[in-house]
Formats: structure tokens, sequence, C-alpha cells
């Protein structure tokens, strides 16, 4: 459901060096929202600092915040402790006992880990060492990162965060089994669960902009994509926004859908994407779209039909969309790239 995912490097697009394309500007957008905290123990661990986690990450240390998290890979460790931040290796099948540890000392909880077909929630494996070590820590907020994939095929239907959950495919009920799982921990330590139900996730450095200019052939998972007749996404600077909020102010409820106004199917995505693409930079060589990229006869979307309402979240969070629909998102991430071609 992503706007052209690209895996190549989930550094937001101002803060990294090496990138498919040149920034205009050295500096993110900021969020709407103005902290109004007094609390002078602002601590974060993000559980898998990701494409949104680094974002929130970049936003909550320029708001004097000492963050930490987990990633993947050895290098991208060296990146983000290069940026200042506290970084610890997290490998899904082996999960490290001193990491649990670590985090009672963290006064908020960003879980952005998704879970593992075969294994479930990596980190809930351990759940009872997670509660016997949370239980004497500072923890005052925890928020679970899930998908909007576990409402499953509604028939096309507008669907809001009391919808029943039905999710049809396997990585869709371990979502389901996460959130759940999270909750009831959450619970257990008394404080309040959020579940933040994701749209398609796109934004600088990872967008139809950018899988255009990096000319790549689409993948069989992008492929599947093209079904949609609607495809509810996300710009990640809205989702740190709704996170942000959140976090200077209680919230009232559990569950937020986190998605744009505009659920639209893929292939007008990639038209526009290309259609600002060649009006920024006219003669630019770009392959042509693979022959019946989009003309294909629908048939039922793997994914399920469904329109995600996200006025729960502008109502009682108060957020107001920076990006609410895919075109004035596209037109922000195009306006910050001087050059179509990489760095030399």
């Amino acid at each position: 459901m992503e706007i052209g995912q690209i895996r190549g490097s989930p550094i937001p697009l101002s803060l990294r060096n090496l990138s498919s394309h040149v920034p205009k500007s050295s500096t993110l957008s900021l969020s709407s929202i103005t902290p109004t905290s007094t609390n002078s123990e602002k601590r974060m661990f993000i559980l898998g600092m990701g494409f949104v986690g680094q974002f929130l990450a970049h936003k909550l240390h320029n708001q004097g915040w000492s963050v930490s998290g987990t990633c993947t890979s050895p290098a991208k460790k060296k990146q983000l402790e290069d940026f200042g931040f506290d970084i610890h290796l997290f490998n899904a099948k082996d999960t490290e006992l001193s990491i649990l540890d670590l985090m009672k000392n963290y006064t908020h909880l960003l879980v952005s880990v998704p879970p593992v077909i075969g294994i479930g929630d990596p980190v809930l494996q351990q759940e009872e060492l997670i509660r016997s070590s949370l239980s004497s820590g500072s923890l005052q907020w925890l928020c679970y990162l899930t998908s909007t994939s576990v409402y499953g095929d509604c028939g096309g239907e507008l669907v809001d965060e009391d919808y029943p959950a039905n999710p049809e495919t396997e990585l869709a009920k371990l979502r389901l089994a996460s959130e759940e799982g999270w909750s009831n921990l959450a619970h257990y330590l008394g404080i309040s669960p959020l579940l933040f139900r994701l749209g398609g996730i796109y934004g600088p450095g990872r967008s139809a902009i950018d899988t255009i200019l990096k000319q790549a052939p689409l993948s069989k998972r992008q492929t599947m994509r093209n079904y949609g007749k609607y495809t509810s996404r996300v710009h990640v600077e809205d989702i740190c926004q709704a996170l942000i909020a959140t976090i200077y102010a209680p919230s009232p409820r559990e569950v937020y859908n986190i998605v744009d106004d505009d659920p639209s199917p893929r292939e007008e995505v990639f038209a526009y994407a290309r259609k600002l693409v060649e009006e920024k930079w006219p003669g630019i060589n770009l392959q042509p779209p693979e022959p019946k990229e989009f003309s294909v006869a629908r048939t039922r979307n793997p994914r399920g039909e469904k329109q995600v309402s996200n006025a729960r979240t502008k109502k009682e969070l108060g957020v107001q969309l920076l990006y609410p629909d895919y075109k004035s998102g596209l037109q922000s991430i195009i306006d910050q790239i001087d050059s179509p071609f990489p760095r030399r």
C-alpha cells in the first residue's frame, strides 16, 4: 500500500549523504504541533528505527529529547549514531535481552517492529521479561505502529476504527495479534496504549517520484497493488505530527487510523508523479511505463478494498494534515529535489 517503497536508505532526504537525487533544502518541514509539556524527563526509545522512526527521532531530538532505538544492520547503526542517537542492533530471530532491560529507563516507547511470518511479534516473544523490566520503569506512553490491513476486505466500504477487524492474509493476522499483545502489555503496566493503523507510508526518498527516477522495474509486490481501486496512504510528516500530538496531550481513544483524505488507485499516483517529473525536467529520458502496467482488468484486490476514515484522528487529536492528498505530498517531495541525477 506504500507509494513506491524504496529500501535503499530510510534516512530522511535532507539528512542523507547518499540518494538518487539532490535535495534542495537541508531542513525538514516542521510539524504544526507546538510542544507545551514542561516535563524535563523526555526519553524516547524506538523499537525499529526505520523510515517513520528516524523522522520522529530527528524531530524529537531537535525538541531536546533523548532518543535511542534499534536497527537491524551495523551500517545503519553507525549512520544513526553519527546523528547523535544511542542505537542497538536488533535481530528478530534472536532478541537481545539487554535491549529489553534498557527500555525501563525511558518515558516513551514507540514500537515499529513488524511481525515475522513463522515467528509472530519478535519482541513479544519475551513478554514476561518485558513485563518484569518495565513494571519497575518510568514508562508513561506506549504506541504500536500497525496497519490498516487488519480490516481485511470491506467491499469498498468506508471504514472507521469501530469497524470489526477481519484480517485475511497471514501477515495481517499477525498484525492484529501484535496489536492485542501490545495493548494488553500497556494495560498491565497501567498506561493507556495507542495503536496507530497506518496506510501506505511515503515521503522524501520513498515515493512514486523516487521510484520513477530510479528507473527500476516494479517488484511483484508493487505490481499486485495495481489492482486496488482504493489505496489509503499517508505522508511520514503527518504520521509524526499525529504521534507528537499524543505525546504532548492525552488521547481519549486507543485506536487511530492514520491516513490522508484521498484513497486513490496506485495508477493515478504514478501517472501524476510521472507528470511532475516530466514537467520539472522537460526532455528527461524516462523508461516508458511497463506495457499494460496499469490497464489490467480489475480483479479482486488481494489486499482487500476499503476506504479508511481519518475523522477520529483529525477530531480527537486535533491534527490538520500537512498533505491531505497524494498530489500535495508528491508536489512537496519534488520541490525538494534540485536534480534527478545522483551525486558524483
